[in-house]
């Protein structure tokens, strides 16, 4: 009798690990990002708050199934800083018509898709100007030490996203010391802030900034980003166990992150260049059950005909984004599919041959 009970409690435990595995598992990757952080109006790059604002979730949603996407990318706060959902602790963007993440959030699981929601690590304009002595101003590049104050802001943006929208994972961009999101990156300013942070990181005093050698800044640069990546990671799996953390860059192979902790450790990770080199360089740097993502955007110039066939090729998912050009939307799919690939560019091309691909589609196909 007390072997059945030993055995009854084994198998509930499994069919618990399963389904939690069945309920994150969304097969091949099949993703995309309609993207709210880039635009006009605001002190710099990014856009300014309440651009967009009207953003009809029904739409959104809608316009990611025709594209087959099994994986919405959508925004929780981005980068000038205010939040896509209502009566969070974060301000929500001017104007904001509808509460946009959580109804996308409803609307996408009715579908069996799954939503992420947007987090900026190093980038936030309300945080710049807000935080001038915590922040090297508010360019639209990494400009956010990670401070103690910073990491307890972005945890509790992050927690309480999760609880009030219920996404199925955060999306994580810019995980990057201040400077640029490549090498070679320029020396850091050790503002006051930093050298606090050396004192925490290094278990030692600030020695003086004509101290600092590159050796010791890559170990200080590397801790900073270890120390953010532990509080995300641990604000996320505590407050929604199954909750996926995706993260995002440009460069995997920066000595900032290369061989660390958080590429061991994340769900999924997306090489944002989108080159197949990178793509495979990086896979004995990720962890067991990490899933791999490669991007395709005007930005990083890779050919989708080549791109798509390959990562279909070794189980790689696939993902793309643009700015919005017909309001807070793009043209319909049928306009895709109605087109020969070699007749569009840029990310309109991108968008075209990920529909084929997403639709099971051969990529000569064109609809009428």
């Amino acid at each position: 009798m007390k072997n059945n009970r030993l055995l009854i409690m084994v198998i509930f435990l499994l069919n618990g690990c399963i389904g939690n595995s069945q309920k994150t598992d969304v097969g091949e990757i099949k993703a995309y990002n309609i993207d709210f952080n880039w635009g006009e109006g605001g002190p710099n790059g990014f856009a300014r708050p309440g651009l967009w604002a009207d953003a009809n979730p029904v739409e959104h949603v809608n316009w990611y199934a025709a594209l087959g996407c099994n994986v919405i990318q959508s925004f929780a706060v981005s980068c000038n800083g205010y939040a896509w959902y209502k009566n969070g602790i974060v301000p929500e963007q001017p104007g904001l018509k509808y509460d946009f993440l959580t109804d996308q959030v409803k609307l996408a699981h009715q579908k069996n898709m799954k939503v992420f929601g947007y987090f900026c690590a190093g980038s936030n304009t309300k945080w710049g100007q807000e935080h001038p002595e915590l922040s090297y101003g508010f360019p639209s590049n990494p400009h956010i030490p990670y401070t103690n104050q910073y990491l307890d802001y972005l945890s509790a943006s992050i927690e309480d996203a999760i609880k009030k929208t219920d996404i199925d994972g955060v999306f994580i961009d810019w995980l990057w010391n201040p400077g640029t999101t490549m090498e070679p990156y320029p020396p850091l300013g050790w503002m006051d802030c930093e050298q606090v942070m050396y004192n925490e990181l290094m278990n030692q005093p600030f020695p003086g900034k004509d101290k600092i050698t590159p050796e010791i800044e890559l170990q200080f640069r590397r801790k900073a980003i270890d120390r953010c990546w532990k509080r995300i990671r641990e604000t996320v799996k505590k407050t929604k166990p199954d909750c996926i953390i995706w993260l995002t860059s440009c460069q995997l192979t920066s000595k900032d992150i290369a061989g660390s902790d958080m590429l061991k450790e994340v769900d999924w990770v997306l090489n944002e260049a989108g080159d197949i080199a990178t793509t495979e360089s990086v896979r004995g740097m990720l962890g067991r059950n990490t899933r791999l993502v490669t991007c395709l955007a005007n930005w990083n110039g890779q050919d989708p005909a080549k791109i798509i066939p390959a990562a279909i090729k070794e189980k790689v998912g696939l993902y793309g984004f643009t700015k919005p050009v017909l309001g807070s939307m793009m043209p319909s799919v049928d306009y895709y599919l109605s087109k020969s690939i070699d007749s569009l560019k840029g990310d309109e091309r991108n968008i075209a041959v990920l529909a084929r691909a997403y639709n099971n589609l051969p990529v000569d196909y064109v609809g009428k």
